[in-house]
């Protein structure tokens, strides 16, 4: 089986991390975004994962050979000279999509769920039409473009753009199935498949909804991505607790990569991931944080809401919170408070920031 991921964009919305790798490449919970998508692809019986991208394309494709030879699937990439929306980039891949009749997946990049991929297939197979997209249900519909769907067969009778009065609270979670014979519907032009390719599909009686079970986040933003890190830790508590960090400092679902070096009298959690060869000095307060690999906390530290780049360092007596972001290599100097201040790559923070700003 098949399956293209909509690598596309800038990943502007994940700056300052994103001026470092890619947004697919980020960690997300000790592993590439990506990984965590292909890995689930491939559990599902997929050997060839395509992906469209446009932009920083040779750090991928470096890091996707390393991938193939470890998974032992084959991975193509798809380049866009110029952004093709969501349905586009089905259109320029459609040789490599259409070799045999087979049902495709397509995936956004930004997405992180417990991904229900044999799941779709069984569905999307039993109801034997053109598509099926994966929704999941939110608590403020009006926020978002919603799905209409006969909740006994899941045929989708329409989409409302952000409804004022409640018709539905399952929004598309970008996740997708296709029959190769969808393709035809597309044209090598910036498309969006929501607006464009699904209205018709549903209104032709081809186009079905399964509702996710679990968790779902797009982590296109700090703030999400480090909502979808609760989620995620959450998830690995009920289905794999033995990943998880326990013992004296440690509260709640901590993931530490076994590198790591946590010194003495810290508390650490809940909702914290550190990365590989981080180092956590002595009587350090980490919570709801991610700390990427090579970073360094200095002694007595205290960190809520934050992202810390990779090789940063925060120094001694600092205190960061509100969705702060450290970008690659910054240094935090000794007694500083940071609010919700995000700092780009290599800078080296003197003063404190006592109000939300982007420190260039």
């Amino acid at each position: 089986m098949k399956a293209l991921i909509l690598v596309g964009g800038y990943g502007t919305r994940l700056r300052p991390l994103t001026l470092s790798v890619p947004k697919p490449l980020v960690d997300f919970c000790n592993k590439p975004i990506l990984l965590h998508q292909v890995e689930a692809l491939v559990k599902a019986g997929v050997t060839h994962v395509v992906l469209a991208v446009s932009y920083m394309s040779d750090l991928l494709e470096r890091e996707m050979r390393v991938q193939e030879e470890r998974l032992g699937i084959q991975i193509s990439l798809s380049h866009e000279k110029e952004p093709l929306g969501t349905a586009g980039p089905l259109a320029l891949a459609r040789e490599l999509l259409n070799i045999d009749n087979e049902p495709f997946f397509v995936l956004n990049s930004d997405v992180i769920c417990d991904f229900p991929f044999k799941d779709l297939l069984q569905f999307h197979n039993n109801h034997g039409k053109e598509g099926t997209i994966v929704v999941t249900r939110v608590e403020e519909p009006s926020k978002y473009g919603v799905v209409v769907f006969e909740t006994d067969s899941g045929l989708i009778k329409r989409f409302v753009e952000k409804p004022q009065v409640f018709v539905s609270n399952k929004i598309n979670a970008g996740i997708y199935i296709f029959n190769p014979s969808m393709l035809s519907r597309i044209q090598l032009r910036p498309t969006s498949i929501e607006k464009e390719i699904f209205p018709v599909m549903a209104q032709e009686g081809h186009l079905y909804a399964m509702e996710l079970q679990g968790f779902w986040m797009d982590i296109g933003q700090p703030k999400d991505f480090l909502t979808g890190m609760c989620m995620y830790l959450q998830s690995v508590r009920q289905h794999a607790p033995e990943r998880l960090r326990t013992g004296p400092g440690f509260l709640g679902n901590v993931l530490v990569d076994p590198t790591a070096q946590i010194g003495e009298n810290c508390s650490i959690g809940p909702n914290v991931t550190i990365g590989a060869g981080v180092v956590v000095e002595d009587g350090v307060r980490i919570k709801r944080c991610t700390v990427l690999k090579g970073a360094r906390v200095r002694s007595h530290s205290w960190l809520e809401s934050c992202i810390v780049g990779w090789s940063s360092s925060v120094g001694q007596w600092v205190r960061m919170e509100n969705v702060t972001v450290l970008g690659e290599d910054v240094i935090v100097n000794d007694e500083l408070y940071l609010n919700g201040a995000n700092v780009l790559p290599h800078k080296s923070i003197n003063d404190s920031v006592p109000e939300p700003r982007i420190i260039m």
